[in-house]
């Protein structure tokens, strides 16, 4: 998927950018497509930094705009059959200073799949100010995170060897692990 990016990219040089925002606010609207295919597109035909920033901008504002369809399409009719489960419910009735920890909290957690950090603030009741500064702060580390695991990758050099070991070991050890009976 990256290198259909990037040639798409090579293609219409001149919107890259908003292609690489565009595609960004797609895969927050659809909510379990990972953008990690779209970082390391953006880093290597940007430039890490550069790269990073855009896929940074994206995703901020891919969340800001789920957050609103979400909201306005699912809120009524979610939101009262999610009051029957307590830890749901719970999250859903965060505000304020609390909800914006939670949601910081959520997005420095690299497994949690953002689209549902999103879907469950919308369905709350979290103002999307309060949404799009913690998301957008919360983004931060586990984006830089991801652009530099992308770049060395793609570079593989020593570190991007590293990183896939390291990964592929995980895994590895997650295939084998046997279930704890209890």
């Amino acid at each position: 998927m990256k290198q259909e990016v990037i040639q798409l990219f090579n293609t219409h040089p001149q919107f890259a950018f908003l292609l690489s925002i565009g595609i960004n606010v797609l895969i927050a609207i659809l909510g379990v497509v990972p953008s990690v295919f779209l970082t390391a597109a953006n880093v290597l035909f940007f430039g890490f930094w550069q790269g990073t920033a855009i896929s940074f901008a994206g995703e901020s504002i891919g969340a800001f705009i789920a957050f609103i369809l979400y909201r306005v399409g699912f809120k009524k009719s979610i939101q009262t059959k999610a009051q029957n489960y307590a830890p749901v419910k719970k999250l859903l009735e965060a505000e304020g200073k609390d909800a914006f920890y939670a949601i910081i909290s959520l997005r420095l957690i690299p497994f949690i799949p953002s689209g549902i950090i999103t879907f469950t603030a919308a369905i709350g009741r979290v103002n999307l100010l309060t949404f799009f500064a913690a998301s957008s702060l919360g983004k931060i580390p586990a984006l830089l995170i991801e652009a530099y695991a992308a770049y060395q990758v793609t570079a593989f050099n020593w570190q991007g060897k590293a990183i896939l070991l390291l990964v592929g070991g995980y895994f590895l050890y997650k295939l084998f692990k046997k279930p704890k009976s209890k």
